[in-house]
């Protein structure tokens, strides 16, 4: 199949290569729109390994590639996410090698509110689905602080403040300035840097990072991340003093205390020097009312005891329990004696009653016993004994031995 080209005028058209078709689509269109501002929602994200970020940019009819480079990424101050509402500005280029054009992306801001508004929103929800507000984390500030350390600009407004009422209230205590940025680019890393490394100076006991007020811009460093989990690890308790009362930053969530000024958090970490000393001057005067109380109870009970009886006169009690002690043990002699005489009376009626019933009785009123000499045997009958049988018989004075001659069985 042949192809026939059209000709204007008997001229041949020119015939362009791909290559040399897509440098003219190139010049056009980056010609054309050389810096351009779109409204569209954010898919398709993806994250590079080198740090560029490709995604899609669409509405309800179309859709545009877009990338960001990681030099402009690395100034983005909130979370690039898949179904954003964005206003993106840039210029249109087209990847010659596979003909297809983008939106290099040089702003982005998110759409109905500023960029630092949604950065801020995006990592409270982070943190504080992570427990890093919660109260149950938040360390208690000592009483009578030795030495206190400020993260804070050496040169700024609010250390002196800081420097005015610390030294006023509780001049005991040492305060170590840890010189950092509050704002800029510099400030996050500075800030968070000094905050690991606060612990490392010897003797301090809290912390107070902050500054005075200005801008959300200005303030920007303690909505950071890396500031704010440099707060949550720090080994030692962290007040957070930061702009005005109305500046709420996401370090003031995270931190032990927050305070509504820099002034504030000198307040809060000092306690007042004159009211210490009038509660101790209180307290004196209760303790020495209190002994004195104490001391007047005992001597009237001490007065109480020296007229009793008892220490009046201690040897009477001891002369009374002697003398009742001798009454009860004569009653227990006499006891004892008369239980004995009245065993001895009853032993001796016993026998009496044994002795008349003895053998021996029997034997004086003329009777004998008549024995089986050797065996014991008492002959009862006549039949208990044989014709020759030796015989015992037993007499009330002596014995007789016999023999026995005859025996009637009467």
């Amino acid at each position: 199949m042949a192809i026939r080209r059209g000709s204007t005028a008997g001229t041949q058209p020119p015939v362009l290569s791909v290559t040399a078709l897509t440098r003219q689509i190139k010049d056009s269109l980056e010609g054309n729109f050389p810096h351009v501002w779109v409204q569209g929602e954010i898919s398709n994200l993806k994250r590079a390994t080198s740090g560029h970020v490709y995604l899609t940019l669409k509405d309800g009819g179309a859709q545009l590639s877009a990338i960001l480079w990681r030099s402009t990424i690395a100034r983005l101050k909130f979370q690039l996410q898949d179904g954003l509402e964005v206003i993106a500005a840039g210029a249109i280029e087209v990847y010659e090698t596979r003909g297809n054009y983008s939106m290099i992306i040089e702003q982005l801001a998110p759409q109905g509110m500023g960029a630092l508004e949604l950065a801020y929103r995006q990592l409270f929800e982070k943190l504080q689905g992570e427990g890093l507000f919660e109260s149950e984390r938040k360390r208690p500030l000592p009483v009578f602080p030795k030495r206190i350390a400020l993260v804070t600009s050496p040169t700024g407004a609010a250390v002196r403040d800081m420097l005015q009422v610390l030294t006023r209230r509780w001049p005991a205590a040492d305060v170590v300035i840890v010189p950092v940025a509050v704002q800029g680019v510099d400030a996050a890393p500075q800030i968070a840097s000094a905050l690991r490394r606060v612990h490392q100076i010897p003797g301090v006991e809290v912390v107070i990072t902050g500054r005075g007020g200005g801008s959300l811009e200005d303030l920007w460093a303690f909505n950071t991340e890396i500031v704010a989990r440099a707060i949550a690890d720090c080994a030692i308790p962290v007040v957070s003093a930061v702009g005005h009362e109305v500046d709420v930053t996401i370090a003031d969530h995270v931190a032990d205390r927050r305070a509504l000024t820099p002034t504030e958090a000198a307040e809060l970490v000092v306690p007042n020097r004159d009211e210490v000393d009038q509660r101790l001057s209180r307290l004196r005067e209760r303790l020495v009312f209190g002994l004195r109380n104490r001391a007047a109870a005992a001597r009237a009970r001490l007065d109480g005891l020296a007229t009793r009886r008892v220490l009046a006169r201690p040897l009477e009690r001891l002369h009374e329990l002697s003398r009742r002690l001798d009454e009860l043990d004569g009653r227990l002699q006499r006891g004892a004696r008369r239980t004995l005489e009245s065993a001895r009376a009853r032993l001796a009626e016993r026998a009496a009653a044994l002795d008349a019933l003895s053998p021996l009785k029997v034997l004086e009123r003329g009777y004998s016993v008549t024995r089986i000499p050797g065996t014991g045997t008492v002959v009862r009958r006549a039949g208990d004994v044989l014709v020759g049988t030796p015989i015992e018989i037993l007499l009330t004075s002596g014995r007789l031995i016999s023999r026995v001659e005859e025996v009637r069985d009467e």
